[in-house]
């Protein structure tokens, strides 16, 4: 691995610990918070690509286990990866790289829609059906239920996903995905 891209996934853990500062919105029916990180991960994934977005969310993970509070309300420890938001954080990693896979594919002719519909399917939608059936099981509701009351994020995470789609195009010139 290069020193250039191990400094991006370390500045890109922090600007995921950053985005955590931003105070979270909590729902009343869910006992998971909308939070802005999400925005972080779907940017490593389509600004780092897939190596390097993918270790950057693991790196942030190993970070918040090791009890820096970087989420969202200052929460951190390993505590909070295994309570309801464990699902949610442990899926930001797959879908970075997924996310970054998929980016890297259409890289050479990329377009502002076409990484609009990953960060969709792969920083809103997987992380939905990965981390809702997790809380489900842990809060020991239904999967249904919890996948109901995840639709609740559907319209902030849909704006995150336009929002890093537009910053990773705008950023390409400096972007470590390399054409292919």
């Amino acid at each position: 691995m290069k020193t250039k891209e191990m400094v991006f996934a370390a500045l890109f853990a922090a600007l995921i610990g950053v985005l955590g500062m931003i105070p979270p919105i909590p729902l009343g029916f869910i006992p998971v918070p909308i939070t802005a990180q999400t925005l972080g991960v779907m940017l490593a994934g389509s600004f780092l690509g897939k190596k390097t977005g993918s270790l950057s969310l693991i790196l942030f993970i190993v970070l918040v286990a090791l009890g820096l509070p970087l989420l969202s309300g200052g929460r951190g420890g390993f505590s909070a990866l295994v309570g309801p938001s464990a699902g949610y954080i442990l899926s930001w990693p797959v879908a970075a790289f997924c996310i970054g896979y998929s980016t890297e594919k259409v890289w050479s002719n990329v377009k502002t829609w076409k990484v609009i519909v990953i960060n969709l399917v792969f920083g809103v939608m997987l992380v939905s059906l990965i981390g809702a059936p997790v809380m489900a099981l842990i809060t020991h509701t239904s999967i249904w239920a919890g996948l109901v009351g995840a639709t609740a994020f559907l319209p902030g995470d849909c704006i995150k996903a336009v929002i890093a789609a537009i910053i990773a195009l705008q950023l390409k010139a400096v972007s470590p995905i390399e054409e292919k």
